[in-house]
């Protein structure tokens, strides 16, 4: 069997707290139920998943670059640093995959300053809102575009 192309997942902080940190925000579902659901449906598209957190910004920008020359794409929930880090968008910027950025909550509707994202910036698509869902729409999303390029 050869090997399946693989997507990053990388998720920065305080995502490790899904399923007690707001619930009525983020859902009940822990990060290990969304990794467990993202990687089943990745296998029915025919790719697998590289799935990582981490509360530190330096650890998503080395994975980004890991993941530039491993990966066929990247679905970033950057959590907090998506409406900060500089850094993050010119990681996405450097790397030739494209990169999808995933929010379980909707940004647009919440406090204002959630609203400018500098990783969405960078990124090839932007999906949000959709809860864990988020995820799924990204590895759609992930699939398409490679397929696409492919074609290319």
């Amino acid at each position: 069997m050869p090997d399946l192309p693989i997507v990053f997942i990388l998720n920065g902080p305080n995502l490790n707290l899904l399923g007690t940190r707001e619930p009525e925000v983020y859902g009940r579902e822990t990060l290990g139920d969304i990794k467990a659901a993202a990687s089943a449906h990745a296998a029915s598209l025919g790719l697998a998943i590289e799935f990582r957190q981490s509360n530190r910004e330096g650890d998503l920008i080395d994975w980004l670059h890991e993941a530039g020359e491993k990966a066929v794409a990247a679905i970033l929930n950057a959590g907090a640093y998506s409406h900060t880090s500089i850094a993050l968008h010119d990681a996405i910027r450097a790397i030739s995959i494209p990169v999808i950025e995933a929010h379980l909550s909707n940004i647009h509707a919440r406090e204002a300053f959630r609203e400018r994202s500098f990783t969405g910036r960078a990124a090839a698509g932007v999906i949000s809102g959709f809860g864990p869902d988020a995820y799924m729409l990204a590895l759609d999303g992930a699939k398409r575009l490679t397929q696409k390029s492919a074609k290319q």
